[in-house]
């Protein structure tokens, strides 16, 4: 087994929030250095499950963004068991520019090869899946943010004794895998809140087949869209870092953190609930993106 279980339970930290409310924060972030959060645990099966199968000569190949996670989590899962990696770019423009970008320069120090395509290219791709596995027949091929039945099984690691006590739990929704996961896992009476930070109508359907349950409510959190840093996000982000010595990225964890205190000044939860957050990692995307608020001549996330 390569991804291996915690020997001890994920820290949950209590953040002090006004109205009749209780807010904690679970540091999925701090599971392993370099492949953190949900990445970890959307990988655990994918790649244990392919490596009992394919233990002489393994392939894994993957999609995501300019500053993807997943691509950063599984470059470094690859570099980590001597594994080779092929990551398919969205971008063809980035071909030339990817030792000015963290997250593809991190990459490929992992030892990931990196195939640009264009952004038509990328949207289909159920076919390059399907022309990556007819020329790789061997190879795991995972799909964009890990997001596949095995992910969603792995996800269930994220709950335990302790997250049992609470009434609400909730999640950054890109993909759909961890709220899938979340949903399907938690217990009966408990209510999971996804932050949705992706416009895509289609994610109640995804997340409705992976879980086979209805307990979550999608809720939107774009904050202008996604992968969109405002101002308002840059100070909520570092308000909190300074509050609660807590880092948040600005696309995932930094935009649900925000949403849900927004909910809670609202009035969302009722008095004396306990509400769980998940801070799913990602923090390698913070350097990426004071480079863009840099050129922007605009604050930067501390």
């Amino acid at each position: 087994m390569l991804l291996q279980l915690p020997t001890e339970n994920i820290p949950i930290q209590e953040i002090s929030i006004h109205k009749n409310v209780k807010l904690f924060i679970k540091r999925e972030d701090l599971i392993h250095p370099q492949i953190s959060g949900n990445k970890y645990w959307k990988l655990f099966y994918n790649i244990n499950h392919y490596l009992e199968k394919n233990p002489e000569k393994p392939y894994i190949i993957t999609f995501g963004g300019a500053f993807s996670n997943h691509i950063a989590a599984v470059s470094a899962v690859g570099n980590l068991a001597g594994i080779p990696t092929l990551g398919i770019i969205r971008g063809e423009e980035l071909e030339h520019k990817w030792r000015d970008n963290p997250t593809l320069l991190f990459a490929k120090r992992n030892g990931m090869n990196l195939k640009f395509v264009t952004r038509e290219e990328y949207r289909h791709k159920e076919k390059l899946t399907e022309f990556l596995q007819q020329e790789f027949p061997d190879a795991l091929v995972v799909p964009e943010g890990g997001t596949n039945e095995d992910a969603v099984e792995g996800v269930k690691m994220m709950l335990n004794e302790q997250t049992k006590d609470f009434d609400y739990l909730c999640t950054a929704v890109g993909t759909g895998g961890t709220i899938a996961g979340i949903s399907k896992f938690c217990e009966e009476n408990q209510k999971v809140i996804g932050c949705k930070v992706v416009d895509d109508a289609s994610l109640e359907n995804k997340i409705s087949e992976l879980t086979l349950k209805q307990n979550f409510n999608l809720i939107d959190s774009c904050f202008g869209g996604y992968g969109k840093i405002s101002d308002e996000n840059i100070r909520f982000i570092n308000d909190f870092k300074e509050k609660y010595d807590i880092p948040l990225e600005p696309i995932y964890t930094g935009k649900m953190m925000q949403k849900v205190v927004e909910l809670i000044e609202e009035g969302y939860f009722p008095e004396n609930s306990r509400i769980l957050c998940f801070h799913t990692g990602g923090l390698q995307g913070i350097e990426g993106a004071n480079l863009l608020l840099e050129k922007q001549n605009r604050n930067l996330i501390i």
